[in-house]
C-alpha cells in the first residue's frame, strides 16, 4: 500500500537536523500520494505507473513517492542506533521490540480503519506499518552481533533477496501466506475475509539494519567533513550501481524495462522498478539519493527547514491524522460529488480495487491544491504536538505516538 513514517526517533534533547529534515520532505511527499489515491479520478481506473494509460506528470506524482518508505526505514534504524548509544544493549533491544510489537498492532487495527472507515475489518492489510514492527523485532535481535556483521547481513539481504522473486506456492493456501508475508505481495480470502500482504519482510529488515550501521557516522568517531564525503560516495555508489544494473537488465529487478512509444516513456520504463516488495534497483534508486540529501544538508537552516522538520520529528503523529483527515475528507467530497454519497467512502474492500468509485474524483491540478491543504492544516497540530512532548518528557508514553 502506501508508505509510512519513521516511527523511532532520537529523544528531542539531541536531534540531528539534517535527518529530521529529510524525514520531513519525504512525510511531505507521502502525503502527496495519499491525497492522490482517494481524491484523483483516475486513481480508480489504473496504476499511475501503466505506462500504457498513465502521463508524465501523473506517473512523477507518484514516482517521488517511491523514496518515502525506504528513506523512514532506514532511519528507523539509524534511530534506533543513535539511541543506543544511551541505552545498554538490553534495553535498546526491549525498546525496539516493544516498539515493534505496537507496530504490528497499530497498523492491523487502528492504521487501518482510517484508510476505510470499515467497523467490520472485511480486509485485513498488512502494510508498512506492520513490517516496520517486524523490522525492529528482529534488529531486537541483530542488536547483540558486531556492527561488521550487521553491515554484512544487510547487504545481504538486500542483494540477493531477488533471487527468490521465482519462488512461487499454491495460492490461497496456508504456505503460500506465510510466504507472502516474507516475500511476495499476495492476496488471500480467509473466512470470509481478505488478507491483503501488501509489504512483505524481505528486504526491509536489511533495509533498517543498513540504516542501523549508518547511524555510527554520527558518532563523535566522526566530524562532519568526514561524514559528507562518505555519504557523498556511498550515495553516489548506489546511483551508479543502480543505472549500470538497471540498464542490463540481468539482475537486481524481474520488471525489466523495455523500449516504449517515445524516448521520454522508455526513460520512465528505465525509472519503473518493482515495489512490492523492493528490489534491490529499487533501493539503489531511492537510498542513493537519499544519502546525497544528508549529507548536502546537514548544516543547513532557517525557517523553511526548521517548519519542514516539525512534520519529521512527529511522524507517527503526523501519519495516523493525515490518513484520517485525508479520509475524511473525501468522504465529505463524495457526499457533494454527483451520483456518489459519503458512504461510498466506508471501504469494505482495498481502495484501489474498488468498483465504487469509478466516475468519481477530480483532476490532478486539484488533488496538488487538496495536498497543500492538507499539509499546511495539519501543521499547527504537529507542531503542537512536538511542543507538548518537549513539555512533557517524563510522559513515556510519548514515545509510543
Amino acid at each position: 500500500m502506501k508508505p509510512a513514517p519513521n516511527f523511532l526517533t532520537q529523544p528531542i534533547s539531541s536531534r540531528i537536523q539534517s535527518i529530521d529534515f529529510l524525514r520531513g520532505v519525504v512525510m511531505i511527499i507521502m502525503a502527496l500520494d495519499h491525497v492522490r489515491d482517494y481524491f484523483h479520478a483516475d486513481a480508480f481506473l489504473y496504476s499511475p505507473t501503466d505506462l500504457s494509460k498513465t502521463t508524465v506528470l501523473l506517473f512523477f506524482t507518484r514516482w517521488i513517492t517511491h523514496f518515502c518508505a525506504p528513506v523512514f526505514m532506514f532511519l528507523a534504524g539509524t534511530s534506533a542506533f543513535l539511541i543506543g548509544q544511551r541505552k545498554t544493549k538490553a534495553e535498546l533491544s526491549v525498546f525496539l521490540l516493544k516498539r515493534g510489537i505496537w507496530l504490528i498492532f497499530l497498523d492491523l487495527f487502528i492504521v487501518y480503519f482510517g484508510w476505510s472507515f470499515d467497523i467490520s475489518y472485511h480486509v485485513v492489510l498488512f502494510n508498512v506499518i506492520w513490517v516496520f514492527g517486524v523490522s525492529m523485532i528482529v534488529l531486537a535481535a541483530l542488536i547483540y552481533l558486531p556492527i561488521k556483521i550487521i553491515l554484512a547481513i544487510g547487504l545481504i539481504i538486500v542483494a540477493t533477496h531477488n533471487v527468490l522473486d521465482n519462488v512461487t506456492i499454491e495460492e490461497n493456501t496456508l504456505p503460500a501466506f506465510l510466504w507472502a508475508l516474507i516475500h511476495k505481495q499476495s492476496s488471500f480470502s480467509f473466512g470470509g475475509r481478505t488478507f491483503f500482504v501488501a509489504y512483505p519482510v524481505i528486504p526491509w529488515v536489511g533495509v533498517m539494519a543498513l540504516g542501523y550501521c549508518l547511524g555510527n557516522l554520527y558518532t563523535d568517531h566522526y566530524n562532519s567533513k568526514t561524514r559528507k564525503k562518505i555519504l557523498i560516495v556511498i550515495g553516489s555508489i548506489a546511483i551508479f550501481l543502480f543505472i549500470a544494473l538497471r540498464a542490463s537488465n540481468v539482475y537486481g529487478d524481474s520488471s525489466h524495462w523495455s523500449q516504449q512509444s517515445s524516448g521520454l516513456f522508455t526513460f520512465l520504463s528505465f525509472l519503473n522498478p518493482s515495489k512490492y516488495p523492493p528490489s534491490l534497483l529499487f533501493l539503489l534508486m531511492t537510498l542513493g539519493p537519499a544519502l546525497l540529501f544528508l549529507a548536502f544538508t546537514e548544516k543547513t537552516s532557517g525557517s523553511l527547514v526548521n517548519a519542514i522538520s516539525v512534520y519529521g520529528r512527529v511522524p507517527l503523529f503526523f501519519y495516523i491524522i493525515h490518513i484520517y483527515f485525508i479520509h475524511f475528507l473525501a468522504m465529505l467530497a463524495a457526499g457533494l460529488f454527483p451520483g456518489f454519497s459519503w458512504s461510498d467512502m466506508i471501504l469494505n474492500e482495498l481502495l484501489w480495487f474498488t468498483d465504487n468509485l469509478k466516475g468519481f474524483g477530480f483532476s490532478l491540478g486539484i488533488v496538488y491544491l487538496i495536498w497543500v491543504g492538507v499539509v499546511l492544516g495539519l501543521y499547527p497540530l504537529c507542531r503542537w504536538y512536538y511542543n507538548y512532548k518537549i513539555d512533557h518528557k517524563q510522559n513515556k508514553w510519548l514515545s509510543y505516538l
